[in-house]
């Protein structure tokens, strides 16, 4: 006779509050976060690149119109240091995961040091930059 095995309860439904996610899937996460706000901010990102490479009479005609007025704005400087962290996230866990994808750094313990150094480093480069031109 073959033993009965005791099958475990599944939950019905997955409460995200008690799951304790690893720190490389947190920083897989805020990849994907960063990538999503800095696609739906790009019309502002191209509109602000475009003002910095205006002529005198265009950088004018930008005054006049107060947009270095709300530029000033310190709810939109932290939104502009939002996206600047996204970026530099974005971009340093990008080499982290291109490095993965080469197999490079796949065993647990890198693998959760590459992640630690991502967030220290996206965050670290977002205050010294924020500093400079806040």
């Amino acid at each position: 006779m073959a033993e009965a095995t005791v099958r475990k309860a599944r939950p019905k439904h997955l409460n995200l509050m008690q799951i304790r996610l690893p720190l490389p899937g947190f920083v897989s996460i805020l990849h994907r976060i960063s990538g999503i706000g800095l696609f739906l901010c790009l019309p502002v990102l191209i509109a602000l690149f475009g003002a910095s490479l205006g002529t005198p009479e265009q950088l004018e005609c930008y005054r006049q119109a107060m947009v270095f007025t709300v530029l000033g704005l310190p709810v939109v400087k932290l939104l502009l240091l939002g996206l600047l962290w996204a970026y530099l996230h974005h971009f340093c866990a990008g080499i982290r995961f291109l490095l993965l994808d080469m197999h490079i750094g796949i065993e647990l313990a890198p693998a959760r040091a590459s992640a630690m150094t991502v967030l220290v480093i996206s965050l670290s480069l977002t205050a010294f930059l924020g500093v400079l031109t806040w």
